[in-house]
């Protein structure tokens, strides 16, 4: 009742949207810096009202149908730094943007966590971009995989389909992650459920690096990861795009294909995608049995631009089928194996069909079945003399698992959950350098159990946070700031089963009660406050305190069994209270014509730490529990809480001489120790902390050789791992690993015909000396043992190279 109170709310308020008013335009030039020359082809944007134009052959650019107001408007071109200023448009508004050349491409632009657009060093909260040309120009397997380059950003992997994110130390439902606006929910609480996001439908990334509750809510305790969509098109443009991208390790094929227009303000943008790949290599195990996956994702934006503002409804669809690596071994000759039926119908295992490593879309018990459907309605209007925000959004995902063969290729594990988002906001109208705004968000879900394994309860869960955001500015100095109140109320929900596992509808006298009903309601205040200081026009700084907020999830307060895909039996604590943390961030940066550089500093101390123990058995060792649903037992661990610290920080420097405008070398160092207080050696720091890295790049990059190759670039780069000794090791599950080094390269150009771009090639050679390598991250770590080489687990990919050819299609 209360989602449908506030999508009529939301309804009505946007009807009322949809008034006339006053025609607006902001019109003028780009140049060079450099030479004073016009710019052609440079994207002047409104992020805000998500409309621009692109500079012609003189230079020259127009935007009608803008709504009145103080808006940041970027102007972009590869080559070139970007430029973004604040521009008070009201009625015919003329500006000239000049652009300085550059091998550094700094992002100015922030959007996440804000209310309004603004430039990242007027944002007292740490963050990370990664632009569409970096997401080009490197190779990936997934969309998480891409940003793991980003400072302060790591991943825990589970083979090369799985990745989930991980900021400063922090991963799993403390990350929140933001895809067409609204926040992505598809049951994220264990290793081996992704990101259901399409990599090639993301232009651009941008993460916050710390508590991001002010804006979000609960789960964005470390911070968020923001996966925006392309701009669109000026109005008058048709444009298709056509991306082929195939790399030899694993023998993907990544291609997608869109098509996207604006006529007379109705914007459009058609995608699809089609990804597989067998099984991938490295130097010691060979081709890595049943790490196979292929992806399908369609998605479509459709929406209008007017002087009022704009409304746009997006609709996506995401499928993934995949392998699970169990890293099982025959114990003679340490090859890996596969499942068979036995004559008897047992589950036996026999060497895994070296014909099968190198074969597409084929998927043995154990694998995955990801689908996840998403419509999101996303409206921006003037409303008096400010503005309203209103987004509705709509996610079903379904996550299905096959894994005993002995019962066919049915889901034993089948997960749905159903996401209703919503978010209100006002923005009052700037005035003497106020930004004020305030608003209401939050979600309704319902999860559901179809499979015949019950590890979670199926529950109803609803939140709601009201909250107040300001900023300010006096010349140099602008601070920021707000706070939130949230309250959740969850219901897990009864489930009895027979003595065989199966689910009882109607239970008797003999039914086990596997689960039983609970009510956990949880409600807290939060925040932030910082602030910036220019220096001077090259040198700022940045100092921000934040307040997290995060309720437990499904698994921490109601599991009740077997953790499928491992041996352990795990109990969840329905009283369990809400984290709380409180963060701080300084920052240091310069910006200059040969130098970049930012130092962050952080410590983020968090009450009521929720993480699993092993429990002890009364009469000594490990407390062994039964399964009757799974059909077997396992040591028992119980989620509790306790207090941690994680501090750290990330150091980033670019050199980039004005006299060498080809040259640029970048340098970034992570750090992060994560600590709970009150725990012995054994247990003293947090589980699968990301270790020490240092990463180098030189990039060699020309603006136009001749009228053939443009925008040519070569880069070679290093990353450096540290060993990481800082372990969980009591139960004997997170071993010491190594530390190793990674030599990575890149070379890829435009090739133009008459100033016109017909397509850009991008090569990239990852690992080159094919290093055998375990990211401490990486969940195969911990599979079996070779016993002809004594080495343990599963390791990462090997010698992988890259080619993309992407190739646009200007129809109007």
């Amino acid at each position: 009742m209360k989602v449908k109170l506030l999508l009529l709310l939301s309804i009505i308020i946007l009807s009322s949207g949809y008034s006339l008013h006053a025609q607006n335009e902001l019109r003028g030039s780009v140049h060079s810096k450099n030479d004073n020359k016009p710019l052609p082809g440079v994207s002047v944007y409104f992020p805000d009202l998500k409309t621009g134009a692109i500079s012609g052959s003189d230079g020259g650019y127009v935007i009608k149908n803008i709504t009145s107001g103080t808006y940041l408007v970027e102007a972009s071109l590869i080559g070139y730094r970007s430029h973004a200023e604040n521009i008070v448009v009201k009625g015919a508004v003329a500006y000239n943007f000049d652009m300085a050349t550059s091998a550094y491409e700094l992002d100015e632009v922030l959007v996440t966590g804000v209310s309004s657009a603004t430039q990242s060093r007027k944002n007292p909260v740490s963050s990370a971009t990664l632009s569409q040309t970096s997401l080009l120009q490197n190779a990936a397997t997934n969309i998480i995989d891409a940003i793991n380059i980003l400072p302060g950003v790591s991943q825990i992997t589970v083979g090369p389909a799985i990745s989930k994110p991980v900021i400063r130390g922090l991963g799993y439902n403390r990350v929140l992650v933001i895809n067409d606006g609204i926040r992505q929910e598809g049951q994220q609480w264990f290793d081996e459920f992704g990101i259901e996001a399409d990599d090639n439908s993301v232009n651009r990334v941008e993460v916050l690096k710390g508590p991001a509750s002010l804006s979000y809510g609960s789960d964005a305790i470390a911070g968020v990861i923001n996966f925006l969509p392309p701009p669109s098109l000026p109005e008058g443009s048709v444009k298709a795009n056509i991306l082929a991208n195939y790399q030899t390790n694993n023998g993907l094929y990544n291609n997608a294909i869109s098509l996207a227009g604006n006529t007379k303000g109705f914007t459009w943008d058609l995608l699809y995608n089609n990804k597989m790949a067998h099984d991938y290599k490295n130097k010691y195990d060979g081709y890595v049995w049943n790490s196979a996956y292929g992806e399908n994702d369609l998605k479509g934006i459709f929406g209008i631009n007017k002087s009022w503002g704009f409304s746009r409804v997006i609709v996506s669809m995401f499928n993934l089928n995949l392998g699970i690596v169990e890293g099982a071994r025959d114990s003679a000759t340490g090859k890996f194996t596969a499942h068979y039926l036995a004559f008897n119908g047992e589950d036996s295992l026999v060497l895994a069909d070296e014909n099968k490593y190198k074969a597409y879309k084929f998927y043995p018990v154990i694998h995955q079945h990801v689908r996840h459907y998403k419509v999101v309605w996303d409206n921006s209007f003037r409303a008096g003399a400010g503005r309203i925000i209103a987004r509705l959004g709509l996610q079903e995902n379904f996550r299905q698992e096959a894994n005993d063969i002995t019962k066919g290729d049915i889901y034993n594990n089948y997960f749905f959950l159903r996401t209703v988002n919503y978010d209100l906001q006002y923005l009052l109208p700037e005035k003497n350098m106020w930004q004020i705004s305030f608003g209401v968000n939050g979600m309704q879900q319902s999860s559901e159990d179809r499979g015949i394994l019950y590890m979670i309860p199926e529950y109803n869960l609803f939140d709601a946070g009201v909250f107040g955001i300001a900023k300010k500015t006096f010349n140099k100095l602008t601070f920021s700031g707000g706070l939130r109140f949230d309250d959740r109320r969850f219901h897990g929900k009864d489930l009895f089963v027979d003595a065989d596992g199966v689910r009882q509808t109607t239970p008797d006298a003999n039914s086990i009660h596997r689960f039983t009903d609970y009510h956990s309601d949880f409600s807290g205040f939060s925040g932030s406050a910082g602030v910036t200081y220019d220096f001077s026009k090259s040198v700022y700084g940045k100092f921000n305190a934040a307040r997290g907020f995060r309720a437990p999830s499904a698994p921490e307060s109601g599991s009740n069994g077997i953790h499928d895909g491992t041996p352990f039996y795990e109990i969840g604590d329905p009283n369990l209270k809400a984290e709380n943390s409180l963060q701080f961030d300084a920052t240091l940066g310069v910006i200059s014509d040969d130098f970049d550089g930012e130092i962050n500093a952080f410590r983020n101390q968090i009450n009521n730490y929720i993480f699993p123990v092993k429990l002890e058995s009364v009469i000594g060792g490990d407390s062994i529990r039964d399964d009757n649903v799974a059909g077997f037992e396992g040591p028992t661990f119980k989620y509790i809480a306790g207090d941690a610290v994680l501090s750290g920080g990330e150091i980033m420097v670019s050199i980039h001489p004005h006299t060498m405008g080809w040259l640029n070398i970048e340098n970034a160092f992570s750090t992060v120790r994560a600590i709970q207080r009150n725990q012995g050696d054994s247990t003293k720091y947090l589980p699968y902390t990301p270790p020490d890295k240092i990463q180098s790049t030189l990039k060699i990059s020309f603006k136009n050789i001749n009228n053939v190759f443009k925008n040519t670039y070569f880069t070679f780069g290093v990353d450096n791992y540290f060993k990481q000794d800082k372990i969980y090791y009591k139960f004997g599950n997170e071993t010491i690993t190594p530390g190793y080094t990674l030599i990575n390269a890149g070379l890829g150009t435009d090739i133009c015909s008459k100033r016109a771009t017909l397509f850009s090639i991008y090569l990239y050679g990852y690992n080159l000396s094919d290093k055998a390598y375990q990211n401490s991250m990486s969940r195969l770590k911990y599979c079996d043992t070779d016993n002809t080489t004594g080495r343990i687990g599963v390791y990462n990919m090997g010698r992988n190279f890259s080619i993309k050819v992407n190739i646009p299609i200007n129809l109007k």
